[in-house]
């Protein structure tokens, strides 16, 4: 019919590209026995053992720890291992594929690039510098209306970042233990909206940015605290948690979700602070009370009030690192990147970002938003917790404050953090050429990958080329002669080189290059008399079996289509 006609030549070409297009998935997909090989092979570099620092280094420079819990098999095998072998430092083939088996699929995407942030060692340069950069401030006050946060050196200066990869780096003073402060109210937020939903959490609470002190007694035209990011709107959010409940009960309940938030890291309990948010309280106490009076909460009572504003902000001890954790749990919409746990709902994390980016830094929010553009929660003790979203979580912690109670170095990190990579939210990820987009490699290392896959067909050299073909890189790419690795590696004689890219990656045997060479016509010029021998085998599999197959296979799926 004419319908067919006009038809026909349109879908015949369109199957014939996915034909060939899946029959190379095919031949790709056999570039070796298996994962745990060719992870081997990748690491050994043509050894027949490997070194186990070496295993771990090649991991680390991933962005994966060792104690990363999705890898606790791995680790565990591996420390068993070693101690049973001869000399335990070296793995053999057999030995490394028990070690990795259990968690092959997380460690070939590592290897192969296929994290959010792939070259993630060229990223933490990057945050290195700026982590130096804003070191060099000395600006701000250690926070002193609270008598503990006083004691801290204004020296201390930490960044930790966390990817919904479960990529991990840190600098600085990552490890000192500091009091979440109102870094907390987000979370425990994101708490009473997962546990109560949207409309009746913000029955109490309204979404608006208030204008005012986070620590002002002033309610809304509706008599509700204006957000969740200020302290009158937090009381109403811890109360909301866990109703009825004694306070024991409630503290376990809030410390069992930030864990969880956290990848089951540190997460604690600083009775020094709590001690001093009591003693020095006044403020917040007035605030509960204005709240009983204004019928906010109608459970409220007046030992709940103390109660309430002594778990307010004060006891959430954490680190740099464990508060990453945090942050990147809410950059991958409630699911810890390390436990893959799913601890808060899509809703809950919406939300809580929504209201982090207009409420989140105090007085300080509009200007934020406006120059650094993503989601992010101060506190007084001078961490920011930032968000970008569905790529990482960043805590830094200085405790020099600026006049507004917001971290000095924190603050400048996060506008170069901007400046630098386009994490704004509304950086144009398309035609914004002065900013580095971390989350994909760019033109030039497309460019690189050819030369270096042509340099090491040039040079015979093996293990570069299974290190690419675990990668995931096209072994077939020409450059701009339209001359494949098989090309080179036949000119040159290199028989192993001819046998690996056509036994193990299945390349394409008879390509032709702009002069309509072929790898046996280079072969046979530069008289390698192994390498036609070999190039002449498959050459005749080739030509007997793809005009036959790839005409039939089209043929029988136009007929299935029309």
């Amino acid at each position: 019919c004419g319908l067919c006609r006009v038809f026909y030549p349109i879908v015949s070409s369109l199957l014939m590209d996915c034909y060939l297009t899946e029959k190379k998935l095919r031949r790709n997909a056999g570039i070796l026995p298996s994962l745990e090989d060719l992870l081997f092979y990748t690491v050994a570099e043509g050894q027949e053992k490997i070194p186990a620092h070496k295993f771990l280094t090649a991991l680390k420079a991933t962005g994966l720890r060792t104690g990363d819990p999705r890898l606790k098999e791995c680790m565990e095998t591996l420390k068993e291992t070693l101690k049973n072998t001869s000399d335990g430092v070296t793995l053999d083939r057999h030995l490394f594929k028990k070690c990795v088996q259990s968690n092959i699929v997380l460690l070939t995407q590592a290897f192969r690039k296929k994290f959010v942030i792939p070259d993630f060692q060229s990223f933490t340069s990057h945050i290195d510098e700026l982590y130096e950069n804003a070191k060099t401030l000395a600006g701000g006050q250690v926070a002193d209306y609270i008598p503990q946060l006083a004691k801290f050196s204004p020296d201390l200066w930490a960044v930790s970042l966390c990817t919904v990869d479960g990529q991990r780096h840190t600098v600085g003073d990552t490890k000192v233990p500091f009091c979440l402060q109102s870094c907390v109210k987000p979370l425990k937020y994101a708490v009473a909206v997962h546990d109560h939903g949207t409309e009746y959490v913000h029955s109490f609470i309204g979404k608006e940015p208030s204008g005012l002190r986070f620590n002002k007694l002033f309610l809304n035209d509706e008599d509700k605290p204006h957000n969740p990011m200020v302290n009158a709107g937090a009381i109403v959010c811890t109360s909301l948690i866990k109703q009825g409940a004694g306070n024991a009960e409630k503290f376990d309940y809030v410390m069992n979700f930030l864990k969880k938030m956290a990848g089951n890291e540190y997460v604690g309990f600083s009775n020094a602070t709590f001690q001093s948010e009591r003693e020095s309280g006044d403020r917040n106490f007035a605030i509960g009370y204005y709240l009983k009076e204004k019928k906010v909460c109608p459970w409220m009572s007046e030992t709940s009030i103390s109660q309430l504003i002594c778990q307010l902000c004060s006891y959430q001890s954490v680190t740099c690192e464990s508060a990453s954790v945090m942050a990147a749990t809410l950059a991958n919409g409630g699911i810890c990147p390390i436990t893959g746990e799913r601890v808060l709902s899509p809703e809950a994390v919406r939300n809580t970002l929504s209201l982090m980016h207009s409420c989140g830094m105090y007085d300080f929010s509009g200007q934020f938003a406006f120059h650094v553009g993503l989601p992010a929660k101060s506190g007084v003790s001078g961490g920011i917790l930032l968000v970008v979203p569905n790529v990482m979580g960043i805590m830094c912690w200085a405790p020099p404050l600026d006049k507004l109670g917001n971290s000095v170095r924190g603050i400048q990190f996060c506008t170069d953090l901007v400046e630098l990579f386009n994490f704004h939210n509304y950086d144009n990820l398309r035609h914004f050429a002065k900013k580095h987009d971390p989350r994909r490699e760019g033109g030039d290392q497309r460019a690189k990958s050819v030369i270096n896959l042509l340099f090491a067909a040039y040079t015979g050299d093996v293990s570069a080329l299974r290190r690419f073909a675990l990668s995931s890189m096209d072994m077939e790419q020409r450059d701009y002669d339209s001359r494949t690795a098989l090309h080179v590696a036949a000119a040159e004689g290199h028989t192993d080189v001819v046998r690996f890219l056509l036994e193990a990656c299945k390349v394409n045997p008879v390509p032709r290059d702009r002069w309509g060479n072929t790898p046996m016509d280079e072969a046979v010029q530069f008289g390698h008399h192994d390498v036609v021998t070999i190039l002449q085998s498959y050459h005749d599999k080739h030509s007997s079996s793809c005009t036959a197959e790839d005409k039939a296979s089209v043929e029988t799926s136009l007929d299935s289509l029309l």
